[in-house]
Order: structure tokens, then C-alpha cells, then sequence
């Protein structure tokens, strides 16, 4: 009788532990679902050709997203360039040619693993510090980029190192059994079997730096900008910083615009999750 009793109260918690999960997904979603009304309430009207080639303005008449969007594509460009292949580098030596059994490497891993969690603000900070100063890059899109760069740069590794711990150690063994070097091994063998995983982590990390502001902000990217950026030493703004530049201002189509850019934020930040869900996938598929 008592441990039909006990049993039963295990049931009872279990099933309620299971209810009130389910509730807590389905309050989530109609928040999420109600704020996504109010956007495509007040911003899709619009999004029409002019928003698109029109750059920032005092006016809201003749205000768009232009030169934002130029200014992320060239942010998100020098951010890909200078961390994907230090990233990708240094997960390959941690994870395939560092001893494993080294206090240093044990230190630098423990730190990489730290500052994938730092508050984006502080890499502004070591941005404004470094690359604005001390290299005087100005308040440039190179010192954006390059600060970005730092912000993504630690997820990168650990998402590379993971990638690689998940390739079957037979494909390693079996590559160096047949006369394979340890270099030929990592090239023909462990990258391919790893590389679905690392572009899909690469490209959810640029994801997350599309969608950053205060580490720009403290950079120096401008409120809003009358002109496309013509290089990397050009000043700039970026989308989340035009939006909220839009959402300060007392004038309610400001707002309508605010929520337009936010709309382009999101399908520009779904798509790339989408194509990272998508070669996930596609690289599960062909291992297995």
C-alpha cells in the first residue's frame, strides 16, 4: 500500500511538473505571437521600395534603412573575416594538437569558456580601448567590426571545439592507421565530418552580433547617418542602433518606422537561423 501511495505521488508531481511546463511554453508563445501583432501592425505598411534606398533623416517622410543596412552588412563582413579563421584555428589546436594534460591549456580553456558569457558592454569597452585609442582606428566601421569580432570570437571556439569532440574517434584512428599524418587527418577527415556543425554554430554567432548594440554604441557608431558608408574607415550605424534611435524620438511615425526596422531585424536574423537549422540538417543526413 505505501509504495502504491509513493508511487502514485510521484505520478501526480510528474504529471503536474509536465502541466505546468506546457503552460509556461504557452504563455511564452502569446506574448511572443502578441508582440509579433504589434509590429506587423504598425510596421507593415512600411516596408515599401523607399524604405529600403532611403538613408537616415531628421524627416520620418524621408527616413529608411539604408545606410543601417549597408553599415551591418560591412560590420558582419569584417567581424566573419577577422574571427571565423582565429576561431576555427584555435579550436583545432585545443581540441586536436595541444596536450591535453597542460596547466596553460587547462588555464586558456578555462578563460575561453569564461568569456563566452561576458557582458557584451565590457567588449565595447576593450573595443573603444584597443582598437579606437590605442590603434587609433577612429570611430570607424574596422573598429566595429573588429570589436564584434571579440564579441563572437570566443562562442566560435567553443562551438568548433564541440563540433570536432562530436566526430567518431574510429575516423581519426583509422586515417592514421593508414600512414595519414596528424595534419592530413585533421584536413581530410575530422573538418569535413565537423564542418556542418561548425558553420551552423559560426552562423547562429554572427546571428547574435547582428543583434548587438551596446558594444557598438560605446565604439561610436552614430545615431543615424545621412549617407552610405563608402569604406571601412567610414563612420556608421547599424540596424538595432537605427531602431533605437527611431523608438527615442516623441514623433509617432518614428515609431511606424521603428517597428519596420524591427521587422527586417527579424527576417534577417530568422533567415539566418534558418539556414543554420538548414545545414544542421543536411550534415546529419549525410552522416548518418
Amino acid at each position: 500500500m505505501r509504495l502504491d501511495s509513493v508511487s502514485g505521488a510521484r505520478r501526480f508531481k510528474g504529471a503536474l511538473f509536465h502541466v505546468l511546463c506546457l503552460a509556461s511554453v504557452i504563455v511564452a508563445c502569446l506574448f511572443l505571437f502578441a508582440l509579433l501583432g504589434i509590429l506587423v501592425k504598425d510596421g507593415v505598411q512600411g516596408l515599401d521600395v523607399k524604405f529600403f534606398t532611403r538613408s537616415g533623416s531628421s524627416f520620418a517622410s524621408r527616413a529608411g534603412v539604408k545606410s543601417a543596412l549597408v553599415g551591418s552588412l560591412w560590420v558582419v563582413c569584417i567581424t566573419i573575416l577577422a574571427s571565423v579563421p582565429v576561431g576555427v584555428a584555435t579550436a583545432i589546436f585545443l581540441e586536436e594538437l595541444a596536450p591535453k594534460k597542460n596547466r596553460w591549456i587547462s588555464l586558456i580553456q578555462t578563460n575561453i569558456n569564461n568569456l563566452a558569457g561576458v557582458p557584451s558592454i565590457v567588449y565595447g569597452l576593450l573595443g573603444l580601448a584597443v582598437f579606437v585609442r590605442m590603434f587609433d582606428l577612429g570611430r570607424s566601421i574596422l573598429a566595429g567590426g573588429l570589436t564584434m569580432a571579440l564579441l563572437v570570437l570566443p562562442l566560435i571556439i567553443v562551438v568548433t571545439q564541440e563540433a570536432i569532440k562530436a566526430v567518431p574517434p574510429s575516423l581519426r584512428e583509422g586515417a592514421l592507421a593508414l600512414g595519414a599524418t596528424r595534419w592530413q587527418t585533421i584536413r581530410s577527415q575530422v573538418l569535413p565530418s565537423a564542418r556542418g556543425n561548425i558553420v551552423t554554430g559560426v552562423i547562429l554567432a554572427v546571428s547574435r552580433a547582428i543583434g548587438e548594440t551596446a558594444p557598438l554604441i560605446v565604439v561610436g557608431a552614430v545615431s543615424y547617418i545621412g549617407r552610405v558608408p563608402s569604406g571601412v574607415m567610414s563612420k556608421f550605424t547599424v540596424l538595432p542602433i537605427q531602431i533605437f534611435d527611431w523608438t527615442l524620438h516623441p514623433k509617432e511615425d518614428f515609431k511606424r518606422l521603428a517597428a519596420s526596422a524591427i521587422l527586417v531585424l527579424l527576417a534577417l536574423l530568422l533567415s539566418l537561423n534558418g539556414i543554420a537549422l538548414l545545414i544542421r540538417s543536411r550534415s546529419i543526413r549525410r552522416t548518418a
